[in-house]
């Protein structure tokens, strides 16, 4: 029996703890077929795959799996689907972050160029390992970490010329409408 540690959260960053408390045999099964490519890429950053890994043929596909199942199983499920979720809303962001949000994306995952590479192994899983149905909707659930710059509304400004008054232009946030639904009165007016 393989027995992992659980995290100890110092400042938002995935510590592992020096004493062993759970086992993949204490937790229900867990298949990576279960994981968004968010929670894959999060559970790979959380694990002890080596920084400078390099995924060669197929059969590196079995140490891969473990990987991620050992840090889902080292966060927990709740941690790693909100820290997926996390990561999903501050990809979709992008230039419209927030420096609380940066700040709390830097404290959450400080290793910049592992966050890089677990992005795109997990990407790569995804072909080898497909994703269940519920793991897939879970995946289009971002969350926005801190205050947005659209209040919660889904709406923000863009200036197309700083100094220019009318040239502004609504769009919607990445974090809080990804999809630009446009919001509608409930009923029917005539």
């Amino acid at each position: 029996m393989t027995v992992l540690s659980l995290p100890v959260q110092v400042s938002g960053a995935f510590q592992p703890s020096r004493s062993p408390l759970r086992s993949p045999d204490a937790l229900p099964a867990l298949s990576v077929r279960d994981l968004s490519n968010s929670e894959r890429a999060v559970a790979l950053y959380a694990s002890d795959m080596p920084d400078a890994y390099r995924h060669r043929s197929r059969d590196d596909d079995q140490e891969l799996e473990s990987w991620i199942v050992e840090g889902a199983v080292r966060l927990g499920l709740d941690e790693l689907h909100q820290s997926a979720a996390f990561l999903s809303g501050f990809q979709l962001l992008g230039r419209f972050a927030t420096s609380e949000q940066t700040k709390a994306h830097r404290v959450r995952f400080p290793k910049k160029g592992r966050l890089r590479r677990v992005g795109e192994l997990a990407s790569l899983t995804v072909l080898i390992f497909r994703m269940s149905d519920e793991a897939c909707e879970r995946g289009k659930r971002p969350q926005v970490e801190g205050a947005c710059r659209c209040a919660g509304t889904g709406w923000t400004e863009f200036r197309y010329e700083l100094d220019e008054p009318t040239s502004v232009a609504k769009v919607n946030c990445p974090g809080h409408n990804p999809d630009g639904h446009i919001p509608s009165p409930v009923g029917v007016f005539a």
